[in-house]
């Protein structure tokens, strides 16, 4: 049977077991996150739903150790960072990190800290502790990176933009530069002392 979905990969487990992905079917608006098991015999990797209502979710990230996933939905009327427990919980919990809107999360490599793109561009980091339950703090602004965010809907076509080092300290942003002469640097090996 041919799928006839629009569907994109957003973030792998850190462990390799799950590929969390934004699906929508054709002809409709919304996007919903599912989780393809890819470990297991044929009957355990059957795709499942993580995230379906009457809103749009993307851009889903795994924490680090896979017990949250992180994304992006327009369920207020704009789009937002939330955060919700992996595997999807019967007692529920969700949790809105951002303040003011949010696009693109992504996780520090030790799980203490999230960052992702506010409306205005802007870099936006809110440190959160998720031991037995999760805990957001207040978001902070880092730098302007001159991308712009939908302040409207949340799509399947957002895509990562930026990224961030292990140790939240470094960023490499995706910038557009206007052909004024002057010359483009590129910096080689970034990631070489970040593989530990």
């Amino acid at each position: 049977m041919k799928n006839e979905d629009d569907e994109v990969a957003n973030d792998w487990s850190r462990d390799g077991r799950y590929l969390l992905y934004a699906r929508r079917a054709r002809g409709k608006g919304k996007s919903e996150l599912w989780v393809l098991p890819v470990a297991g015999t044929a009957a355990d990797r059957k795709p499942f739903p993580f995230l379906q209502g009457e809103f749009s979710a993307a851009s889903g990230q795994f924490s680090p150790d896979s017990r949250w996933i992180s994304y992006a939905s327009d369920e207020s009327g704009r789009p937002e960072i939330y955060v919700q427990p992996f595997p999807a919980s019967s007692a529920g919990g969700k949790w809105l990190v951002s303040n003011g809107g949010g696009t693109q999360p992504h996780w520090r490599r030790d799980g203490k800290e999230l960052f992702y793109i506010a409306p205005d561009g802007k870099l936006m980091a809110a440190e959160v502790s998720a031991d037995r339950a999760f805990h957001p703090g207040i978001p902070r602004p880092l730098f302007d990176t001159g991308l712009v965010s939908s302040t409207r809907s949340v799509s399947l076509a957002d895509v990562f933009w930026w990224d961030v080092s292990p140790d939240g300290k470094k960023f490499l942003v995706t910038a557009s530069q206007e052909n004024t002469g002057s010359p483009i640097t590129v910096v080689l090996n970034w990631q070489a002392g970040l593989k530990k």
